[in-house]
């Protein structure tokens, strides 16, 4: 099945590790321009060394995204260098996991600032040329945390919420203008973020690490954790030509966890 996807310019939002980092390989591998963004100037060059193996030569910018102009400014950059962006892959942020007791005010905020903010911001940032020229494609990564809730995952649960709506609304409005939005909802993935989600829920069930991943693979019906290639996979195709007819569509890509219609 072709994609076209070749010499299609495509910005990777947290594309330095985990998902982001499997969709920069995904997208290199369909021969288009592949640029990561990431807050960490070593996790960008790591993570170019590690597609360079694959045959694949990227690029990459430093930004923190949390802050609105930081957004503007990289995408600036990057169009400035590269040309229009006609992909935006927001794999960007992560919240942590607190036990209800243990959020304050800090810890709330951090949710929309860790998560919500940086997508948005991104979001808009290239919403702007894309207007103008009157193509482009959005696909936001954002947990199922905002459709299921967890009591350890409150804070960053109500930003994948905001993230959702932010997502579907703005695909509508902007339809019409030749610009699709979609997301995706991952569900347990196989990432480094999987280690603090399972101590977390481990002490608050009062068990061992090792039982509550035992207890996290049991209740996926098809008895495993996704890995980040897969939701890469499900990237690959919103973005592309195939999909050209979806919009404002969030994705499970669960293992059928939490079914729902």
């Amino acid at each position: 099945m072709h994609l076209n996807l070749r010499e299609k310019l495509v910005v990777i939002t947290g594309g330095s590790k985990g998902i982001g980092l499997a969709c920069a390989r995904a997208f290199g591998l369909e021969q288009a321009r592949v640029v990561i963004v990431s807050r960490s100037q070593v996790n960008i060059e790591n993570a170019l060394k590690t597609l360079e193996q694959d045959g694949i030569k990227a690029s990459g910018y430093a930004a923190h995204l949390s802050e609105y102009e930081n957004a503007v400014q990289v995408v600036a950059d990057i169009e400035a260098q590269n040309g229009p962006i006609d992909i935006l892959i927001n794999s960007a942020g992560a919240a942590k996991r607190y036990a209800p007791q243990d959020l304050d005010g800090q810890a709330l905020r951090a949710g929309m600032e860790d998560k919500y903010f940086p997508v948005v911001n991104s979001q808009q940032a290239v919403l702007a040329g894309m207007r103008q020229r009157g193509q482009g494609v959005i696909v936001n990564i954002i947990g199922s945390g905002g459709k299921v809730p967890t009591s350890t995952h409150l804070s960053g649960g109500a930003a994948n919420a905001a993230l959702m709506l932010a997502t579907v609304g703005a695909a509508e409005h902007y339809a019409a203008q030749g610009i699709r939005i979609n997301a995706i909802n991952p569900g347990y993935t196989l990432t480094g973020r999987v280690e603090q989600s399972v101590a977390v829920e481990a002490k608050r069930l009062n068990i061992s690490p090792e039982e509550a991943l035992a207890r996290g693979v049991a209740s996926v019906p098809l008895g495993r954790y996704g890995k980040p290639e897969e939701v890469a996979d499900a990237a690959l195709f919103l973005a592309s030509d195939r999909a050209s007819y979806i919009v404002g569509v969030v994705l499970p890509v669960n293992g059928g966890r939490n079914p729902s219609i």
